[in-house]
């Protein structure tokens, strides 16, 4: 099954109230231009480099990082992308402010919940509310809600009882986009209230280029 018709399959499966988020991350970035001919809208990346090279020549499409902000990084990832899902802290996120200052641009963020005890990144659910309280009061970004990557191959109730955290927690933040689910538990996810799943290898097949080491694990 090629790319379109992996992407007609999901869309066909996923309810339409819930985005396709494509995960590029170490994919060609042919595979990358089949999704979006077959219509995904939303592509993710986890690295400035890479996406970049995946961005180049593609007709207009919202462009998510969803890597690990770092602050030195923050000016590139205003430039290149439109929303930024992955605001776990308060220094990255008034890194981003600044930058988005600079260029006059308001952006759209994300917070990022740890839901999961085998992920290094994300801010505690109960952290969250503040967080976005606090980023709120920053004129350059728009807090749209939270993202959080659930437990990899966990049984099916801890995911379960993580996407319930993740939904809880959305609805004290707010806000429109709760980004949750990806390859392996995204009917979980919508079932949970994902109004966006992020979707890498059930789209797009097995990596043909191999993740940089230390990444984040978003999408298997």
């Amino acid at each position: 099954m090629n790319v379109a018709a992996r992407y007609a399959a999901l869309r066909a499966e996923i309810p339409a109230n819930v985005a396709i988020l494509g995960v590029a991350k170490g994919q060609p970035v042919s595979h990358v231009r089949e999704a979006v001919d077959a219509g995904l809208r939303e592509i993710g990346e986890n690295y400035v480099q890479e996406a970049r090279a995946a961005f180049a020549g593609l007709p207009p499409v919202r462009r998510h990082f969803i890597g690990h902000v770092q602050r030195n990084k923050a000016r590139a990832i205003v430039d290149l992308f439109d929303v930024v899902q992955t605001v776990d802290r308060l220094e990255a996120g008034l890194a981003l402010a600044a930058a988005a200052r600079r260029t006059g641009k308001l952006l759209p963020v994300l917070v990022q919940l740890n839901i999961s005890p085998g992920e290094r990144f994300g801010c505690r659910p109960e952290e969250a509310e503040r967080l976005a309280e606090r980023l709120r009061s920053e004129p350059s970004l728009r807090v749209e809600g939270v993202m959080a990557i659930g437990p990899l191959g966990a049984a099916r109730s801890e995911i379960e009882a993580a996407f319930e955290i993740a939904a809880k927690t959305f609805a004290r933040v707010g806000g429109s986009t709760l980004s949750l689910g990806m390859s392996g538990d995204w009917r979980e996810a919508v079932r949970a209230g994902s109004t966006m799943v992020r979707i890498g290898t059930a789209l797009f097949g097995e990596r043909r280029i191999a993740p940089r080491k230390g990444a984040m694990n978003e999408d298997v």
